[in-house]
């Protein structure tokens, strides 16, 4: 399987900078001293629309057909990227279509809506009741991550964190989907091939890692994380070939871990952020990595969490 190339995401950079928001990297003294590490924080939840997510959507959105457009667009997502597909659609005047579980959080839902998706919620299985629609209305599939010109845009995340951090001895970067971690690790990877690449995902829904151990992607029966972000069912073709290829190393966090670290960067780093940005800051508590005296950096993608769910961290 092909690694996205550089020049794919120094071309999304280029394309998708007059529709997004160049985020800020933020040093953090609680996560230094307690990692023994410089510890830097990349701000994706002041992204529009509250996540990363939106930079891969405008990549993708911005390379289809005239036809392909207007036939209007369908996905699947648990939240963040939904709203990222809402509003890019929008924005260039698309139809979307957006299928999320019925367990997904409400202001995720809401949120979608309002940025003009259609939404249809379903207890059944994402991915096919995504593909039924666009057999139906023949609409375009977009993916939420498992597609070169996604990880493209998501690995802009790369892109910036190498031009504000270029000693970067190591970058965390949590894992659901995998398209976040691919497009970073290819990013980086290409351009510092020192620095090392650690994803952290739940361990009640550690599907890269399985699918790691099992040598092909795999789907997981039973997903258990409150990091409703990382819960992807599935690991993708292209997502898993670059995290086999590219990701040094997987650290696997509790129930427990990853609300120790949101309720860090809520308490210390003033960062509203949500569960899936508390996973890739959790290793940083318990010093399993023995990062001490390095610089390091972890991606905070989104800040799109739910007030009941706030409520009971």
């Amino acid at each position: 399987m092909t690694i996205v190339p550089l020049d794919a995401m120094e071309s999304a950079a280029r394309a998708i900078a007059p529709h997004i928001h160049r985020t800020a990297t933020t040093g953090s003294s609680y996560f230094s001293q307690a990692s023994g590490a410089r510890v830097l924080l990349k701000l994706e939840l002041f992204q529009k629309t509250g996540s990363f997510k939106v930079r891969g959507v405008v990549n993708t959105l911005r390379q289809l057909s005239n036809d392909e457009r207007s036939r209007g667009v369908v996905s699947l997502s648990a939240g963040n990227h939904a709203q990222a597909l809402a509003w890019g659609a929008t924005q260039l005047g698309v139809a979307s279509v957006i299928v999320m579980p019925v367990t997904a959080v409400a202001s995720k839902v809401a949120a979608t809506r309002g940025y003009g998706g259609e939404v249809v919620q379903t207890a059944g299985d994402l991915l096919q009741t995504a593909l039924d629609i666009q057999q139906e209305r023949g609409m375009t599939l977009i993916h939420p991550f498992d597609d070169p010109r996604v990880i493209a845009g998501q690995g802009t995340v790369g892109l910036e964190l190498l031009e504000d951090v270029p000693d970067v001895d190591t970058v965390l970067v949590s894992i659901g989907g995998g398209g976040l971690i691919s497009g970073v690790a290819a990013a980086i990877k290409q351009s510092r091939p020192n620095t090392r690449v650690i994803g952290v995902e739940p361990a009640g829904s550690a599907v890269m890692t399985q699918s790691l151990a099992a040598g092909s992607p795999q789907r997981l029966a039973v997903s258990n994380t409150m990091a409703d972000g990382l819960a992807a069912p599935f690991a993708g073709v292209h997502t898993f070939a670059h995290v086999q290829q590219l990701v040094d190393d997987i650290v696997l966090v509790s129930e427990a871990e990853i609300r120790e670290g949101t309720v860090a960067l809520m308490e210390r780093c003033k960062l509203f952020a949500e569960t899936a940005a508390g996973a890739a800051v959790a290793p940083l508590l318990n010093n399993r990595l023995n990062l001490a005296g390095q610089t390091v950096a972890a991606v905070i993608c989104g800040g799109n969490i739910d007030v009941e769910r706030l409520c009971g961290l």
